[in-house]
């Protein structure tokens, strides 16, 4: 089993205690912060391979702190919350979370969703290694996304949802079969986050006019660049 370093990033001390116990008995290194107006810079030193963020805490939320972090990295961010509403998991995808777990879970759970989102953030494609349109180069293997040369970050979903559609030029996909391809990686995705992720790929990629990702009214989506 791979050993990962975890940053547990929650202003409830007995839950940091608890997770950092449960992980260590794995051989994971976990560090916990309760107060979330250092936890960039603890990012920056402790150099974490993903991150357990708590929404509800003071000074700066979990959601805003998101955001701040993406700004500036990939890292992979798990979400946990005792607010299980729909539009909060709707949320955490829009600004870049990997995955969503309500509370309380079992820490088992917990931990296989770590493995999975790692996993997935680092596993190289077997397919071909490059694939070059006129303003878009993506290297699958590296899993890089360059549009007119300049480099675009992209959250583990988003990458896998573009993956899907360079792949497949010009095949029109439902919701239904995006969302089951994208629950193959991540069980909860559901109808609305597919057009959630859209969306957040359509804005990186400064497609306004969505004629790079076009929508089927009524069904769905298709991606349609000329290949180099």
């Amino acid at each position: 089993m791979a050993i990962y370093k975890i940053l547990i990033i929650d202003d409830d001390k007995k839950i940091g205690e608890e997770l950092i116990s449960f992980l260590q008995d794995f051989n994971h290194q976990a560090m916990h912060i309760a107060d979330s107006t250092l936890a960039e810079a603890q990012i920056d030193s402790f150099r974490p391979d993903i991150i357990l963020l708590d929404i509800m805490m003071p000074k700066i939320d979990g959601f805003e702190l998101c955001k701040s972090i993406r700004k500036k990295s990939l890292i992979p961010i798990i979400f946990l919350s005792a607010r299980s509403e729909v539009m909060d998991r709707v949320i955490g995808l829009e600004i870049g979370a990997d995955d969503y777990l309500p509370k309380p879970f079992e820490p088992r759970e917990l931990l296989a969703r770590i493995e999975s989102v790692l996993r997935r953030s680092s596993q190289q494609s077997t397919l071909e290694e490059h694939l070059d349109f006129e303003e878009l180069s993506i290297n699958l293997n590296a899993r890089t996304v360059k549009q007119n040369n300049l480099l675009v970050s992209l959250t583990t979903m988003e990458f896998e949802l573009l993956s899907l559609f360079v792949k497949n030029n010009q095949k029109k996909f439902t919701r239904d079969e995006i969302m089951n391809y994208l629950q193959g990686i991540d069980d909860n995705v559901y109808s609305r986050s597919v057009d959630v992720l859209v969306s957040r790929l359509r804005q990186k990629l400064k497609d306004d006019q969505k004629t790079l990702i076009e929508t089927v009214w009524g069904t769905g989506y298709f991606f349609n660049a000329t290949k180099k």
